[in-house]
């Protein structure tokens, strides 16, 4: 137990740095992570409790997370944390899945997590549930996941956006139903593509 508690000591200071790091490009510039051990009864995992802190602002204490982070940074803490512990070992997860890890943010912090995501995508597979423009933006593939009624039932449905369908999807995202010039370019632009 007092070997792990030294071996999960050393690591919790790497992943506390590295976090930080991850942190700030997700505009949290001065949030710090801290990880506390707490000594336990010895169990299969070993002796001690850990618990995740962190200070979202300067000069603030650490405290539990729960207890001050709010749903955006909870989200972004989570996305921090995965991106450092997938480059530390990048064979340790061959797939990441997302489900709304975008919950809380917007505009150039949504450009981040998006860019993060296609990152994490380089070298292992990464499905991403969303409903940003900019994260769907980023990915490889686009899939619209819709319902509708059938013989009194609801039915779910999967569908491969492609081409100017995801154009218009892209579109549909940042304006909502009425598709516009306007939004129809913006989302040429976030898909590089032509106008």
């Amino acid at each position: 137990g007092r070997e792990l508690r030294k071996v999960r000591s050393a690591g919790a200071k790497q992943l506390c740095k590295a976090a930080a790091a991850d942190l700030s490009e997700l505009n949290m510039r001065d949030a710090t992570l801290d990880v506390r051990f707490t000594e336990s009864e010895p169990s299969a995992v070993g002796i001690d409790k850990v618990d995740f802190l962190i200070s979202t602002n300067k000069g603030q204490p650490h405290a539990p997370l729960g207890s001050i982070a709010s749903g955006g940074e909870l989200s972004r803490l989570a996305l921090a944390i995965a991106v450092t512990t997938a480059r530390a070992k990048p064979q340790s997860a061959p797939c990441l899945i997302f489900d709304e890890i975008d919950s809380g943010v917007g505009g150039s912090v949504a450009d981040t997590v998006g860019r993060l995501m296609k990152q994490l995508g380089r070298d292992r597979q990464v499905l991403a549930v969303t409903h940003l423009p900019q994260v769907a933006a980023c990915a490889d593939h686009h899939w619209v996941v819709s319902k509708h009624q059938a013989d009194q039932q609801t039915v779910s449905q999967v569908t491969t956006v492609q081409g100017e369908h995801r154009v218009s999807e892209i579109a549909r995202m940042l304006g909502g139903e009425r598709l516009s010039d306007t939004t129809l370019a913006h989302a040429r632009e976030m898909l590089g593509t032509p106008v």
